[in-house]
């Protein structure tokens, strides 16, 4: 059995904020897409084959550029917390002037790594192939094999920072002088940062499989890349090059620090996830880059390239407020209610308003900020949100004990039944043995295992069927990811846990995500430019509908993403303005 490892900074929420033109409903040109709206009904959004590169001055049908910025771990809940207690903030400018969709969903898995994904290509993780930044492909060979006849196929696929060829760097190992302040002079083509001997394994070509080959639909870089429009996101690994899509071109300039890597510096006993301090620091290294795309420069800012057409970033600072006990000598988290951010989390959303500000004027400044479309939602939440509901669990003697019954049971079994376990807040288990049988005894005896694990204040607190509420086993799993039956990548069995519980050995953690929780799901997706109205809408909605808005804003057709086409992803209905 391999069990990955736990690590802190793994939270993220997608914020998408948009300043410019939108496509609005039309009535049906020829060579219009129609697309699905929230209701589930026809709402048909013009687009065109022509785009202007152009700053223009907004008047145009369409916006020139979507700017999608990710907070990772923020909660519907904040934003309305926020906008409450903070009137007068850019957020709340934002949120009021624009588009607020109150009931968005991420996907499940609730984890980062699909979670952006699905953002930019419209597909949940049975469409995209892309379940968890640390997962298993029963069809793929181990890492490292360069000779591959006769090899056994099935491998843990680790597309975060273990593939870098310096994982300790925040360059990632490319070597750059005077860092971390020179990290900006980082490439933008962070797959010349991948040790290719930790990737796995094509059993046909004999090469590895970088992340972009992995995924399975193509992305909006690559679509606007086709128009000839320029492209560009920075994220917390080398891994999300991922976002590049199978061409593995659709991101022109990929600005990829390495997050968990040493912070500040190589041999410091932190990285950047583990002082809320440290994680402000290390976003706003991702701001200027930003800023510098704004400015019409690449993310090191020497080099005049233009505004990107669709560019953005994720943020780490929520994230590591909500799941840090203390920092600081702040505490993380929320208060008893668990909605009322505390001191350390508070800062934290301080700290975005900030940032959104910051972007705005440099908007205003270049002249953008009627031609650009803002949107924010999240990749994914966090939970639990109130402190009492927390139940830290160690998940290695559950994986142990299900390995030791299977064994007693099948005394003549080779392998353990567990090749692979994925545990923040939900457990997603991929087994040697792939029979129902199988499957059907892990459900089994997850349900009926009982331990103790630790509350919020570290006292001892038991915990029944394993910490999980749901588990799906065999083809209930594959028909929960509407999968094919056979799909090497799905998980053998997953299960959802009871609200409060967290997979971890220790105290050093309050809160997960990675599971289907409420908590983990109810991200904010707010639209804000100048061509969109205000409006708030409670029809759920889910973070894959950002994709296809994306290029519809652009003025290009979203059923050109091939996720769209097949899970019929619908366009967010936006308004126009009031007249």
């Amino acid at each position: 059995m391999t069990q990955r490892r736990t690590r802190l900074g793994r939270g993220a929420a997608l914020v998408a904020l948009a300043a410019g033109a939108v496509a609005l409903p039309l009535a049906t040109p020829a060579g219009a897409s129609s697309a699905r709206d929230g209701h589930g009904n026809g709402s048909t959004y013009g687009y065109s084959n022509g785009h202007d590169n152009g700053h223009g001055n907004g008047e145009g049908s369409h916006a020139k550029h979507v700017l999608l910025i990710s907070v990772d771990g923020l909660h519907q809940s904040d934003v309305n917390w926020y906008v409450a207690t903070h009137p007068g903030s850019t957020l709340a400018d934002l949120v009021h002037s624009g588009a607020d969709f109150t009931h968005a969903s991420t996907t499940v898995p609730s984890d980062s790594f699909p979670g952006m994904v699905a953002q930019v290509t419209g597909g949940n993780p049975g469409t995209t192939g892309v379940y968890y930044d640390d997962s298993y492909n029963h069809a793929l060979l181990p890492a490292g094999t360069t000779s591959c006849t006769g090899v056994t196929p099935g491998v843990e696929v680790t597309y975060f920072e273990q593939l870098d060829k310096n994982l300790h760097a925040l360059d990632a190992g490319q070597g750059l002088p005077g860092l971390p302040g020179n990290i900006l002079a980082m490439t933008g083509s962070p797959q010349t940062l991948i040790d290719p001997t930790q990737l796995p394994v094509d059993p046909t070509t004999c090469t590895p499989v970088y992340p972009h080959q992995y995924l399975k639909v193509n992305t909006v870089f690559e679509i606007a890349r086709k128009a000839g429009l320029r492209t560009a996101w920075s994220d917390k690994h080398p891994a999300y090059e991922i976002l590049n899509g199978p061409s593995g071109t659709g991101v022109q300039d990929l600005f990829t620090p390495e997050i968990n890597s040493d912070a500040p510096t190589p041999g410091s006993s932190n990285d950047w996830t583990t002082v809320n301090s440290l994680t402000q620091q290390y976003d706003s290294y991702k701001v200027q880059a930003v800023v510098n795309e704004i400015d019409g420069y690449d993310h090191s800012g020497t080099t005049k390239v233009g505004t990107p057409a669709i560019f953005g970033m994720n943020f780490q600072t929520v994230s590591t407020a909500e799941k840090l006990p203390t920092s600081g000598g702040q505490p993380g988290g929320y208060l008893a209610d668990g909605v009322t951010p505390g001191p350390l989390l508070s800062g934290a959303l301080d700290y975005i308003n900030a940032q959104l500000g910051t972007f705005v004027a440099a908007l205003h400044l270049q002249g953008l900020d009627r031609s650009t479309v803002v949107i924010i939602s999240a990749k994914h939440g966090q939970s639990p949100q109130q402190p009492a509901q927390l139940t830290r669990i160690p998940d290695t003697p559950i994986i142990s004990a299900l390995d030791a019954a299977w064994k007693g049971s099948n005394p003549t079994a080779t392998q353990p039944l567990v090749a692979l376990a994925t545990d923040d807040d939900g457990m997603l288990l991929w087994l040697n043995d792939r029979s129902q049988a199988a499957a059907d005894f892990a459900k089994a005896f997850l349900l009926s295992y009982s331990g103790t694990g630790n509350d919020i204040n570290g006292n001892p607190k038991p915990y029944t069927s394993s910490g999980l509420a749901t588990v799906y086993a065999g083809s209930q799993s594959t028909a929960y990811f509407h999968a094919r039956p056979g799909d090497p990548r799905t998980p053998d069995v997953f299960g959802i846990s009871q609200v409060g519980t967290v997979f971890t050995g220790g105290h050093g953690k309050i809160a997960e995500h990675g599971g289907a929780n409420p908590q983990d799901l109810n991200v904010p997706i707010i639209v804000s430019g100048w061509k969109v109205g205000s409006q708030v809408s409670t029809t759920p909605i889910e973070t894959t509908s950002i994709a296809p808005t994306i290029l519809s804003l652009l003025g290009l057709d979203p059923d050109a993403l091939q996720a769209v086409q097949i899970e019929h992803t619908p366009v967010l209905p936006l308004r126009p303005p009031a007249s």
